[in-house]
């Protein structure tokens, strides 16, 4: 399976797996079939009320019936950061190439190129671009700087390195709360990805970079210095 080395904000790369065309294809063809409920619900009420329409409300009823078709993609990645139905069901995610979440922009792009890239010939020019380009992007992907990925299982703190922290924790950075949760999710999934695979040159560069985002200077070990200001963080946010 493809990968994509993403560079985090902290300056660390990470690889990420590129959802196959396989997953895409699927996920497209289960949001067909959410389309094909919808229909079948908006004709199943339109027979029950048994009534015949003016031309009014006959384009109130088609519009009903394609709005919703046509803005589905745009409406759903906005919302659901990134994923339609189909991909929730295929546990895959529109993100942008740096790591993060994509904006309204990427999103936007990303529906209009969609009459280019899946309405012509039949989803071919996706399909040939995803083949050529080796980072998972259609032409809208391109245009948006978007790539779509496998969403990794929803990791809990009890999960992770750490547990949450004590009621009588004593914290050692209070300066951790200059620290952002991106920067946080970053941190715990950066440990996790160099200890997995002894690359503590990356996590080198990771502690240089809360170092100095946290303006603090000590001699803890890396591992125990990331480990401190995690547990600090989850502290000083709840208390």
């Amino acid at each position: 399976m493809d990968n994509i080395r993403i560079q985090t904000s902290q300056n660390v790369d990470i690889e990420y797996e590129l959802a196959s065309i396989g997953d895409r294809i699927l996920a497209t063809l289960l949001d067909y079939l959410f389309f094909i409920a919808y229909f079948l619900l908006i004709l199943l009420i339109i027979t029950l009320t048994g009534k015949h329409w003016q031309w009014i409300e006959s384009f109130a009823i088609v519009s009903l019936l394609i709005l919703p078709i046509l803005l589905y993609d745009l409406v759903c990645e906005i919302f659901f950061q990134g994923k339609s139905f189909g991909k929730m069901i295929m546990k895959i995610k529109v993100v942008k190439l740096n790591g993060t979440q994509a904006n309204f922009g990427a999103y936007l792009l990303r529906w209009l190129l969609r009459i280019i890239d899946m309405r012509i010939l039949g989803g071919a020019i996706a399909l040939i671009t995803i083949l050529i380009n080796g980072k998972g992007q259609r032409i809208g992907d391109i245009a948006a700087g978007t790539t779509v990925i496998k969403m990794k299982q929803k990791v809990q703190l009890s999960d992770t390195i750490l547990n949450k922290a004590e009621p009588n924790y004593t914290v050692v950075f209070p300066q951790a709360v200059r620290l952002s949760d991106n920067d946080i999710s970053i941190i715990k999934e950066v440990m996790q990805v160099c200890i997995r695979s002894n690359n503590y040159e990356a996590m080198e560069r990771l502690v240089l970079k809360t170092k100095a985002t946290m303006e603090i200077t000590t001699h803890l070990p890396d591992i125990q210095f990331l480990s401190t200001v995690l547990q600090d963080y989850s502290y000083l946010g709840n208390s």
